[in-house]
């Protein structure tokens, strides 16, 4: 199967290209600059040129394939509904060019979409309209192309997707927890983190164009809660400072703009995606890669 893949440069969408070909497919994979087309090559995939902006290249790629991984997204948190409608867009137009085909199209969603207000999010969690969350700009347009013969599937990412070269959230908690000496959880910090090792993430992706199931919506989860004062531990043990609590407005002096991330509670289940798929995580979970080697 030759397989279209955006953000193919992306620490998400690097691991999906691995995957891929290490399956025996073929990868067109997106990147928008020189160094992230050479380097794309060296793994044995064919590089093509395009970005988020601009929707016709973006279209022209999928037409060329027999299925698309949808990966790329803008994580400027400065404009984040801007990105949000941008990503709808992209999904839209993925879409069209995929429509009456019967192929299948994978976007990336993520768990904290969902509402913090049930025990354990499932794979059969609607999220709720964007207008109260941005992100779920990506799951309506979804639902919108996959009326247009497109076999189209949600992947929700947890909030942390972890191994070597994250640059994603756990970076940015121990890069305010270096700036001011102190690892901090909010409360009594039992508010849970779901999280994924990269590579198990990878192969969700390559399951579901494999399989193409009748399910929908994938949880790519391996732990489904981690609790969020064990994550700050760990992250003083490593860094060698005191791990603290912190509340109201000395948790926001410490976390900023992060302190809604910081406290949020989203354990999710993938039990049906493991049943679906017959997926069966394999890698190191969170806290034994936050350890020196990985992420110190």
């Amino acid at each position: 199967m030759r397989v279209f893949v955006t953000g193919a440069s992306g620490f998400v969408g690097s691991a999906i290209v691995k995957e891929l070909l290490q399956a025996g497919h073929q990868v067109l994979g997106m990147v928008r600059t020189d160094s992230a087309a050479q380097a794309l090559t060296k793994t044995g995939a064919e590089a093509y040129f395009g970005n988020l902006d601009d929707l016709e290249s973006i279209k022209k790629g999928a037409a060329q394939c027999d299925a698309v991984i949808h990966t790329a997204f803008n994580h400027d948190f400065s404009r984040m509904k801007a990105n949000c409608e941008n990503d709808r867009q992209v999904i839209l137009a993925l879409g069209s060019a995929l429509a009456g085909s019967n192929k299948p199209l994978v976007i990336t969603s993520g768990i904290g979409v969902l509402r913090s207000d049930t025990p354990l999010t499932t794979e059969n969690d609607k999220a709720p309209g964007a207008d109260v969350s941005p992100r779920a700009a990506s799951e309506e347009a979804a639902y919108a192309v996959a009326g247009q013969g497109v076999k189209t599937y949600i992947v929700r990412l947890p909030p942390t997707v972890h191994a070597q070269g994250d640059h994603g959230f756990i970076p940015m908690v121990m890069g305010m927890a270096k700036e001011k000496g102190q690892s901090v959880y909010i409360g009594e910090g039992h508010n849970r983190w779901a999280a994924v090792h990269r590579l198990d993430a990878a192969v969700v992706y390559r399951l579901i164009i494999e399989k193409q199931p009748e399910q929908m919506v994938f949880h790519a989860v391996a732990e489904e809660g981690i609790p969020f004062r064990q994550i700050a531990t760990a992250i003083g043990k490593g860094l060698h400072i005191p791990t603290v609590s912190k509340n109201g407005n000395d948790a926001e002096a410490h976390f900023g703009w992060f302190t809604h991330f910081a406290g949020m509670d989203r354990p999710a289940s993938s039990e049906q995606s493991r049943k679906t798929l017959g997926w069966a995580p394999t890698h190191p979970g969170l806290l034994e890669e936050l350890v020196p080697g990985v992420y110190f």
